[in-house]
């Protein structure tokens, strides 16, 4: 596990919910600051799987990281969004190959009892990502 992994998990472990803890253990990378990272990654609440179990709340700070990495801004609108949703898309992937699943709820197992991964293994697994294909 990397540093930033492990900062990840601290932050989970302090009350973060998972894409605060994935999103401020790069925000630095990502030219942001870290309150703003945090503030940004609660919306909507990234962390229960976006509040209702859907997506992973770890894999959805990577997706904001990818976004951070790779957008042009708003000087340059829509210039580089199909990029960023085939790297998303690249992202759920790996993530889902390696778990069976993406979604929250089917990670935690809620439909079939059968529990994939824990919310501190999605945290390493998306870090995991994130030193992969996007801090390189």
């Amino acid at each position: 596990m990397t540093e930033r992994a492990k900062q990840a998990q601290d932050f989970h472990d302090q009350g973060y919910n998972c894409a605060q803890a994935v999103v401020c253990a790069y925000c630095d990378l990502a030219g942001l600051a870290k309150e703003a990272a945090y503030k940004m990654s609660e919306g909507y609440g990234f962390g229960f799987g976006m509040g209702c179990m859907e997506m992973c709340g770890a894999l959805s700070g990577a997706f904001m990281l990818a976004g951070m990495k790779n957008s042009a801004g708003a000087d340059q609108p829509g210039t580089t969004k199909g990029q960023t949703y085939k790297v998303t898309k690249m992202l759920k992937e790996k993530f889902e190959q390696k778990n069976g699943a993406y979604l929250c709820r089917d990670l935690k197992g809620v439909a079939d009892g059968n529990v994939r991964r824990s919310c501190p293994g999605c945290i390493e697994d998306a870090c995991e990502l994130i030193e992969e294909y996007l801090t390189k």
